[in-house]
């Protein structure tokens, strides 16, 4: 998954008037503001009321589901090989938002204030602040690509990681 890829499937979502917020190593990159490493896909997290709407708009640009592992999330791909990781959000008056978790009674929680904008080939993009990248990235054995990825955000923004 390209950098122009994520700006292509942002742009298509956008259009069609959904809301996402990039996460994973994609939104580590937004959030220091270049690429660090490749990606294998995107992970994106949208309002679960327009669900129908990310579908459709991603079908039209050629992505079928792959993986349907809902409430907690699933994956949507691409001919070409692009992955798309979704994970459905249940917003709250306040701007904080609830995601389903394996475990039905602890879902993952989405403070208000995790909701900001990064950067992508030099494109605004919403995406996940830096303190929730942290909390998603603790309580599991780390691949190397985690570890990349909070350095990058220790280096960036003298952050405490967990690994």
């Amino acid at each position: 998954m390209t950098a122009d890829d994520v700006l292509t499937v942002l742009a298509v979502l956008r259009g069609a008037g959904t809301e996402v917020w990039v996460g994973g190593g994609w939104g580590v990159d937004a959030l220091v503001g270049e690429q660090t490493r490749p990606h294998r896909d995107l992970d994106l997290m949208h309002r679960q009321e327009q669900e129908p709407a990310v579908l459709a708009a991603l079908a039209g640009a050629g992505f079928a589901e792959t993986l349907d592992l809902r409430p907690v999330r699933f994956v949507v791909a691409d001919a070409r090989g692009r992955e798309i990781d979704l994970h459905p959000l249940v917003f709250a008056a306040d701007g904080s938002a609830v995601q389903a978790s394996p475990d039905p009674h602890r879902p993952f929680p989405y403070p208000a204030t995790c909701f900001v904008d990064g950067t992508i080939g030099g494109a605004p993009v919403p995406c996940l602040s830096v303190e929730q990248q942290v909390f998603f990235h603790q309580g599991y054995e780390p691949a190397e690509h985690d570890r990349h990825d909070m350095a990058r955000l220790r280096r960036a923004f003298g952050v405490a990681t967990h690994f």
